[in-house]
């Protein structure tokens, strides 16, 4: 981890002693040795009705047996102190142990045994899996939790926080605050989400040239070029520290998907942003595109007004959860810098 990056075990530390402070220490956060957490909530929370894509959700008393699906509740659970007992592999940014970094070093932090990983290789839950790990709730705002699923867990017992909407749509904030409710710390997740508007909006402060820059965020994969919409909440980011998505690059939207579309190389001119942000694996790859035939379509590729970043770890962190965002955020307000000079100059 680049020595600059601040731990976020202790960030989050922060964060949740700030957040006991504002609410006058509802309840107790602290792991026990077994991974399971104590009663974490308030009690007057609950029951605690939930409404989703597939219905209605009451979680009855505080949840003691925390599990986790999908993206960023994992990190939402941790960063109100809380150690689940099973959380989804991360398989892409996460190394041998399938867990990613900030993840990792939260959970070294607040101590007690780690939680099972639920393989998530194929992005399926394997229900028999989380079973084993009995838990009292599912934590899963922001996943790909198919009804199927849904029913599955359910039916044993387990209540469920699904995704809202859509699969894959749960904006960053309401992750955190869906998560604070099932756990009955919602002053706590409010005062997370407050400290963490304020690291991006400090950000931005600082940089008052993102404001109105016209941003695109791409990414090159083989013979597929993926464009990501606004309501994914890697663009939310972008916006939230004052870029704009221009109406001429939306408009290349073909509905395929919720948060993504794919674009043709004959319409790769059209992506006429001032800034292009973009992700690698290897920097050979991202190379490889900017300077090939197809990228020098891209007007901002062209002009070299790009903001990339390049690494398994730190394209995962791009999409913003409790604690992927204070650790990415350094590096990328300095890329969107240097890709917006360029843009301006």
């Amino acid at each position: 981890m680049p020595s600059r990056f601040p731990s976020l075990a202790a960030a989050a530390a922060l964060v949740v002693a700030g957040a006991l402070a504002l609410s006058g220490c509802a309840g107790s956060t602290a792991a026990d040795p077994t991974g399971a957490a104590d009663p974490a909530g308030d009690s007057a929370a609950f029951p605690a009705t939930f409404e989703h894509l597939y219905g209605e959700t009451t979680i009855e008393s505080a949840p003691e047996r925390i599990a986790t699906w999908g993206w960023g509740a994992t990190d939402a659970v941790l960063a109100l102190g809380i150690v689940p007992v099973a959380i989804s592999s991360m398989d892409y940014g996460g190394g041998d142990d399938r867990i990613t970094p900030w993840v990792e070093d939260a959970i070294d932090e607040l101590g007690g045994e780690k939680p099972a990983i639920l393989d998530n290789a194929t992005y399926e839950l394997n229900v028999e899996e989380l079973l084993a790990a009995d838990p009292d709730v599912l934590i899963a705002p922001y996943s790909g939790l198919t009804e199927e699923e849904y029913d599955a867990v359910t039916a044993a017992g387990i209540p469920v926080v699904a995704p809202e909407k859509a699969l894959w749509a749960t904006p960053w904030r309401d992750v955190i605050t869906e998560t604070g409710k099932a756990l009955g710390l919602s002053d706590e997740a409010d005062a997370l989400v407050a400290d963490l508007d304020t690291q991006v909006s400090d950000a931005a402060a600082a940089h008052p040239e993102f404001q109105g820059t016209s941003i695109a965020y791409i990414d090159d994969d083989v013979d597929t070029l993926y464009l990501y919409l606004t309501t994914d909440a890697r663009v939310e980011i972008l916006e939230d520290l004052g870029f704009t998505s221009p109406d001429s690059v939306t408009a290349l939207d073909t509905g395929e998907s919720t948060f993504v579309t794919t674009v043709s190389y004959e319409n790769l001119d059209r992506i006429d942003a001032q800034v292009v942000f973009t992700q690698a694996e290897q920097q050979a790859t991202l190379d490889e595109f900017l300077g090939s035939d197809r990228g020098q379509l891209i007007p901002a590729v062209k002009k070299g007004a790009v903001a990339a970043i390049v690494g398994e770890e730190n394209v995962a962190a791009v999409s913003p959860t409790a604690l992927s965002l204070p650790w990415l955020l350094p590096t990328l307000v300095d890329k969107l810098a240097a890709a917006t000079a360029t843009a301006t100059s």
